[in-house]
């Protein structure tokens, strides 16, 4: 495992956190091309030409604007971890300086190219221009504009989006805060009265609680692998399980899972923890807890189903939400408009229906990662 502070990664860091775009992504040529169709249509259409004129016009513009486009992709593209390791002045100095020259170098060549025509036929063509700085010039000032205005709409997006992953880390840190000294009162009582009938059982519970609170309390990773997802939640089961005995029955059918799918961490132990607050312990005899996994269509989809007591207090409804926005918020963060939380609460029985994308690189998320917002639910 490489060195989070090895060059390697540095170098990953700093393109994820640029604020240009990735141009060498298929969306983002698309987006490309429409928009230089658009703008050489809006180009002709403000010359006036005669309506036979108009098509040659508009056909000529766009050529010209999407081969701009692409090129400036494709040297942005090239050049976007070179401009990640710069300042953020000089980053946006030499994106514009890039987009400019590749404009300028691509009038020059279309000029060019032009008088070899006219030259070559002894006319000039109406498809190349016929004035040199009359063509040059304006170009490279509207890339210029175009340049900055782009620079600058990519910029505020980068930060519009970081403003919104800040608020919900801060958001979810003010959960834990709240939510972790219940969780261990709890668990810390269950201990001690382990130490005096089971001190055997009472070490290996502050192993796994240990454990489990390491994992909620890191800041290493954003992500963790399904499997070590699961493990989780098996400690979570094994620590209640102290507490309420044979009340607490949990069916697992998560073998057809991908071991090493990464997941935003603890989204199925608070699954599992408000299916036992609010499902098992409100019920004297107890009850069991259905946790099914499976892979299909390149999704991942997790279900927690729990029994549903009658005449269920607000309080515990609210809990429930709670925790459901919480891991909304992170899949959001995590897989764009990708991810659905459903929940079904039909008959007597609660059930929580989570699908996300099967994604085994870090690069396969396309939100921007967030060290550290797992969180325990209430």
């Amino acid at each position: 495992m490489s060195d989070p502070a090895s060059p390697p990664e540095r170098r990953r860091v700093e393109e994820r956190d640029f604020f240009l775009p990735d141009f060498c992504e298929p969306p983002a040529v698309l987006a490309i091309v429409l928009i230089a169709a658009l703008l050489g249509f809006v180009l002709a259409l403000a010359r006036q030409s005669s309506h036979g004129m108009f098509w040659f016009d508009l056909a000529r513009t766009a050529a010209f604007l999407l081969w701009a486009g692409l090129l400036c992709a494709a040297v942005l593209c090239r050049s976007r971890s070179w401009l990640a390791g710069k300042s953020l002045r000089a980053g946006i100095a030499w994106s514009l300086l890039l987009m400019v020259g590749t404009v300028a170098v691509l009038s020059e060549a279309v000029y060019q190219l032009g008088q070899l025509w006219a030259a070559r036929l002894g006319a000039p063509s109406a498809i190349f221009p016929d004035s040199h700085w009359r063509f040059v010039l304006p170009n490279v000032l509207i890339a210029a504009v175009v340049g900055a205005l782009a620079l600058r709409y990519f910029y505020v997006s980068q930060q519009w989006r970081r403003s919104v992953e800040l608020e919900a880390r801060a958001r979810i840190r003010a959960l834990q805060a709240r939510i972790r000294p219940h969780f261990l009162f709890n668990s810390m009582n269950t201990i001690a009265a382990l130490t005096r009938t089971n001190p055997v059982q009472a070490e290996e519970a502050i192993e796994d609680l240990s454990d489990l609170f390491r994992v909620s309390l890191s800041d290493a990773r954003a992500q963790i692998t399904l499997d070590e997802e699961v493990e989780i939640a098996r400690t979570y089961q094994r620590i209640e399980k102290l507490r309420l005995g044979d009340r607490l029955q949990v069916r697992w059918d998560v073998g057809d899972l991908p071991p090493r799918c990464l997941v935003p961490g603890l989204l199925l132990q608070p699954l599992l923890e408000n299916a036992i607050r609010h499902g098992i312990e409100p019920l004297p005899q107890g009850g069991i807890v259905d946790i099914r996994g499976r892979l299909g269509d390149g999704a991942i989809m997790l279900e927690v189903t729990n029994p549903k007591p009658s005449g269920t207090p607000p309080p515990l409804r609210r809990g429930h939400r709670m925790a459901l926005d919480n891991i909304r918020q992170r899949l959001d963060l995590a897989f764009p408009g990708r991810a659905t939380v459903e929940v079904d609460t039909a008959e007597n029985r609660y059930t929580v229906r989570l699908r996300f994308p099967h994604a085994e690189h870090e690069s396969d998320f396309p939100g921007t990662t967030l060290s550290g917002i797992a969180a325990l639910p209430s």
